[in-house]
């Protein structure tokens, strides 16, 4: 079938295969408020989420009151502009930014690069990205932050940029690299006039870094593929980094993902690094991203001995995880959890039934790569001991069929030819190399799956793909099917999923794409898209609050004339039901929206500014520019889309 042919089947086809999924929106309204689906903000049976399946939110939004309260703003194609712009009766201000102080013993952020990397392992990171509050006691003024900081811009990090002499970075400035990777935990307050801080004396705020350590838990721990000279028995590793989005536990932990890890490790043997599957497949090559393999031995994997122990080879091996953190005890050791697999991930989204079986969404930010999910073995109860949860479950991989039809495929050793004449010697074999497993099963290459999230009514699951310039390529992975349509597709889309009997635990599913990106207007169709309200491009965070708003935020270059009328990046939000859209927020030149969490009477928003290139948020045209949480509130103290 010819693309722009598969374009217009998709287009027409939706809204009948809308009609099957959903059975009317009033029955798929009905299925949340019978309990068979939700998630909580923090807390599994949160007052606000029963009060949202009784009130039925979500019904009176489909007979026509929109969830959208708020006059969408217009897009912001000024390339000058540094701000942060707002809907009318909204206010936006800066709560955190790179260097600011996280641990009580931190000293100042020095304007001119020169903090040492001793002090920027106690300041924030850079390049805020995934976050989450928890509340204290359940209140909505007073809690737990805590930000994932991705990656680092060497260029604005060290005094006068990043240096390289005889092949060599000085190990000086890969030292405060890894610092200012990590993540964030800060407690904050609200005060009477309404104004939010970071208590700076805080027993819980804690820097999490690229030398902090870490166990390495679950079936992966302790086996001869993460043994290494640094690490003879395979259990502790030193540090997380590339946390993009995250997820969170019903037991109030968080969970920060590790994306592209890839990026930190080089094998200088080309032909070695062909054939080594828990290598290449992943993307590591011949020289990092920051040239840390040139001063710090554990970067670089090239086998050098005969044994694991004589050299560093695996220590790539030991990213690529799930990184479970307690932040109510901040003395306690992170945890690498294994037993949901290695993969270039973006998040780790909950969705719970009432009887707490649980399931984690996982994306992996790629071209051509998979939807996955993460089944515990264990459901969650309130009280019960679940500290272990996550080192026992199922991995599976999803297909999607042309009929709306898919079928999540489970990476178990021995089934489905998951066995040593294919190429997987174990369970933790798999695990490892979930990717090349997920390969063998026939899961279907998606368009960049980013982030998940769960409506917190009817449970249904929403999928943001970015984009992918490679689809229609020629490879035969990148071929277009019904679930990603389009070649060049440089716009994105989302789908959704639900699963079957609402179940998360279900080996089947039903899906749909929600919307297509891109200008109606464009005169080529694999760019058009099908949005009905305000256009954007390249979807990226995606965050349901408790009414059923789903929020969705954009990764794109806002300098390629491809996007030049989406203007700069945004963050916009959709009814689910009328599947409108309304423009929210636009931040400044150069950055990606992202990271988004809210109180929990949803008075309190908290997004991020990442990368901003101008001089934000100091805006004076001089200060080198920092990532920072943004906080959104409405001026009259409601609930922040009304």
């Amino acid at each position: 079938m010819k693309q722009s042919e598969l374009v217009k089947d998709v287009l027409q086809s939706k809204i009948a295969r809308r009609k099957f999924l959903l059975g009317g929106v009033t029955a798929a309204a009905s299925v949340g408020f019978l309990g068979k689906v939700g998630t909580g903000e923090a807390q599994a049976g949160d007052e606000r989420q029963k009060q949202a399946r009784i009130n039925g939110n979500f019904e009176q939004s489909a007979v026509g009151s929109s969830l959208l309260g708020f006059a969408g703003i217009a897009a912001i194609t000024n390339q000058d502009f540094d701000g942060l712009a707002v809907p009318e009766g909204y206010s936006a201000e800066v709560l955190f930014s790179w260097g600011d102080k996280v641990d009580p013993r931190a000293v100042e952020w020095l304007s001119d690069g020169t903090n040492t990397a001793q002090e920027q392992e106690l300041q924030a990171g850079q390049n805020h990205d995934g976050m989450h509050f928890f509340p204290i006691n359940g209140a909505s003024d007073h809690g737990l932050l805590v930000v994932n900081h991705e990656y680092v811009n060497p260029q604005f990090l060290h005094q006068d940029g990043p240096t390289v002499e005889d092949g060599k970075k000085p190990a000086s400035q890969i030292a405060k690299e890894q610092a200012a990777h990590g993540v964030s935990v800060l407690e904050i307050r609200k005060d009477k006039s309404g104004q939010w801080s970071i208590e700076e004396n805080s027993k819980y705020n804690r820097r999490i870094h690229g030398n902090t350590p870490m166990d390495l838990t679950g079936p992966v721990a302790c086996i001869d593929e993460v043994k290494s000279k640094l690490d003879p028995v395979g259990q502790r590793v030193l540090g997380t980094y590339n946390n993009c989005a995250m997820g969170y536990t019903p037991w109030g932990t968080y969970l920060a993902c590790e994306e592209n890890f890839q990026n930190y490790f080089a094998n200088t043997d080309e032909a070695d690094l062909e054939v080594t599957r828990s290598q290449s497949r992943y993307g590591i090559k011949t020289e990092s991203r920051y040239l840390w393999e040139s001063n710090d031995p554990r970067f670089d994997i090239t086998k050098k001995g005969e044994s694991a122990l004589d050299d560093y080879r695996n220590e790539a091996n030991k990213y690529g995880w799930v990184v479970e953190i307690d932040p109510f005890k901040p003395y306690s050791t992170p945890k690498k959890r294994t037993a949901m697999g290695r993969l270039v991930r973006e998040c780790a989204t909950l969705s719970m039934n009432t009887d707490g079986t649980m399931a984690f969404y996982m994306g992996d930010d790629s071209r051509g790569e998979y939807l996955y999910k993460f089944v515990p073995n264990e459901a969650y109860a309130p009280g019960k001991d679940m500290e272990n949860a996550l080192d026992d479950g199922t991995l599976y991989v999803a297909a999607f069929y042309e009929d709306g039809s898919g079928d999540w495929l489970p990476l178990i050793f021995g089934k489905n030819g998951l066995t040593p004449l294919n190429g997987f010697k174990s369970q933790s074999d798999i695990l490892i190399n979930a990717r090349a497993a997920a390969d063998h099963l026939g899961a279907t290459p998606m368009d960049r799956p980013e982030w998940v999230a769960v409506h917190p009514v009817t449970g249904a699951v929403y999928v943001t793909l970015t984009n992918n310039k490679n689809r229609g390529n020629g490879d035969l992975k990148q071929e277009v099917n019904e679930a990603n349509p389009r070649i060049n597709n440089i716009h994105g889309h989302i789908v959704k999923l639900d699963e079957n009997n609402g179940a998360c635990k279900a080996m089947t599913f039903d899906w749909d794409i929600f919307l297509l990106a891109g200008d109606p207007a464009s005169d080529v169709l694999a760019h058009q898209g099908d949005i009905k309200g305000d256009i954007f491009s390249s979807p990226d965070g995606l965050y349901f609050d408790q009414s059923g708003r789903l929020w969705i935020q954009t990764d794109y270059s806002d300098s390629d004339p491809a996007n030049k009328n989406f203007g700069l990046n945004q963050m916009l939000a959709a009814d689910p039901a009328t599947r409108e859209v309304r423009r929210f927020f636009v931040g400044p030149k150069g950055c990606e929206v992202t990271g988004i969490t809210m109180t929990p009477d949803q008075k309190t928003m908290f997004i991020n500014v990442q990368h901003p290139t101008r001089s934000f948020p100091a805006g004076d045209g001089v200060t080198r520019p920092r990532s920072s949480t943004v906080i959104i509130t409405k001026d009259d103290g409601g609930v922040v889309g009304t």
